[in-house]
Formats: structure tokens, C-alpha cells, sequence
């Protein structure tokens, strides 16, 4: 009789406990393509199951990195938001659950128990610059004169090392283009995500085109090709 008690109040308890219950499912992806433009992101997570005695509504909130921006609840069930994450190439991501029991007593609970690494995937740098050679060349270098932007989106910092100029082929007509180019900037130069960073050029020929190698100590860009083309530009 005792053990048949026992066994009773346990599965009232597990009942119970089953019918204060929220669970979450996230269904935000493992990562995104970086938005450089409106760096907001979409999250996604639907409530899979509410114990009898969880009172509606239930309130989602992302986490994250000391953010804590609530969720819309949709019509298919789901729950979603735009969270913003700049210059970064990870972020962390948890979900708080809120509810209430029977309208009284207030629950929570974070989904999952640690937090997700949303990779952030950078766009691509400069490949292809063209730099305007219909003006007159400078009077003191005898030169034309542009740059090349790059702009750094998944790092707070980062640094342009170093950089060298090489034809964009073997051919003696290429190997001759890309002599006429030199590199007027210093290194290393600071790139600060979201401010346009330049490498300064300047060409002796208004007719000159070369590949510059950029090297960088931003993550999983140690190097990186630009192809450049000094040459008049049609009038607009």
C-alpha cells in the first residue's frame, strides 16, 4: 500500500510539473552572410509545447551579448525579430521564455541551456577598382592619383599590414602596365568596422592596370586580390 502511495504522489508531482512546462524549439539558422547595410538578422523560435497550467501569452526574448530584445509572436506559431549584431564575426544566442501559472506566479527559462554561436560570414572586399585618369596628372608627382576602399564589417578593428603591386599576367604587355603603378600609402593602416579604409595609388601613365595584394590581419583574410585600372573614364 505504501509503495502504491509512494508511486501515486510521484506521478501527481511529475504531472504537475509536466503541466507548468514551456519548451522552445530554435529555428534560427547556424549562420548568416553579413549585412554590412542594416546589420539586423532574423531569429526564429517556436513554443513546441505549454503545460494545462501555463496561462497565454508566453513571452520570448533573444539574448544576447547583453541584449535582451523581445520577440513578435506570428500566427503559424512562431516567434520572430530582427536582432542587430554588428562588426563581429559570432555572436552568442539563447532565448528567455516568460510565462505565468494559472495567472499568478511568474516562470522563466532560458532555451538552450548555453548559448548558440551564430556565424556571421563577411562579404567579399574590393575585387575590381577603377581609377579615373582624364584629368590633368599631379604637378609635383607627375602622377595620377586614386585609391582602393575596403570596408571591415566583422571585426571591431582590423589593420592592413602590408601590400604589393603585380601584373595581372606574364604577358610582357601586362608586366609593363603594372610598372607604371606605385603605392603612395604607409602601413600598416587602421580599418575600423563601418569607416571606408583606402590604399593609396598613383600612376605615371594614364593607362595602367596591375593586381594589389593586400595583406591583413582580419580573420580568415590574410591576403586579398583587387584588381585596379588607371584609365579616362567616359563622361557621365
Amino acid at each position: 500500500m505504501r509503495r502504491t502511495i509512494g508511486l501515486s504522489c510521484l506521478l501527481a508531482v511529475a504531472l504537475a510539473l509536466a503541466g507548468c512546462d514551456v519548451q522552445l524549439q530554435d529555428e534560427t539558422p547556424a549562420g548568416f552572410q553579413a549585412n554590412p547595410n542594416v546589420a539586423m538578422y532574423p531569429i526564429t523560435a517556436r513554443i513546441v509545447s505549454a503545460g494545462a497550467l501555463v496561462s497565454q501569452p508566453v513571452f520570448v526574448f533573444a539574448v544576447s551579448g547583453g541584449q535582451r530584445v523581445p520577440l513578435s509572436a506570428g500566427p503559424d506559431g512562431t516567434y520572430q525579430t530582427m536582432l542587430p549584431v554588428k562588426c563581429t564575426r559570432t555572436f552568442p544566442l539563447q532565448y528567455l521564455a516568460v510565462w505565468r501559472l494559472q495567472g499568478v506566479m511568474t516562470q522563466s527559462r532560458l532555451f538552450p541551456p548555453q548559448p548558440r554561436e551564430i556565424s556571421l560570414t563577411p562579404p567579399p572586399l574590393t575585387r575590381q577598382a577603377s581609377i579615373d585618369t582624364s584629368g590633368k596628372p599631379d604637378k609635383k608627382t607627375r602622377s595620377w592619383q586614386g585609391a582602393v576602399q575596403y570596408d571591415v564589417v566583422t571585426a571591431p578593428e582590423a589593420h592592413i599590414t602590408a601590400a604589393t603591386l603585380e601584373p595581372v599576367s606574364q604577358d610582357k604587355a601586362d608586366v609593363a602596365a603594372a610598372k607604371a603603378i606605385s603605392i603612395v600609402s604607409k602601413f600598416p593602416i587602421d580599418a575600423t568596422c563601418g569607416t571606408p579604409t583606402a590604399v593609396q595609388l598613383a600612376s605615371t601613365k594614364d593607362r595602367a592596370h596591375a593586381n594589389l595584394v593586400i595583406d591583413t590581419d582580419l580573420a580568415g583574410v590574410p591576403h586579398w586580390t583587387t584588381r585596379v585600372d588607371f584609365a579616362p573614364q567616359p563622361n557621365q
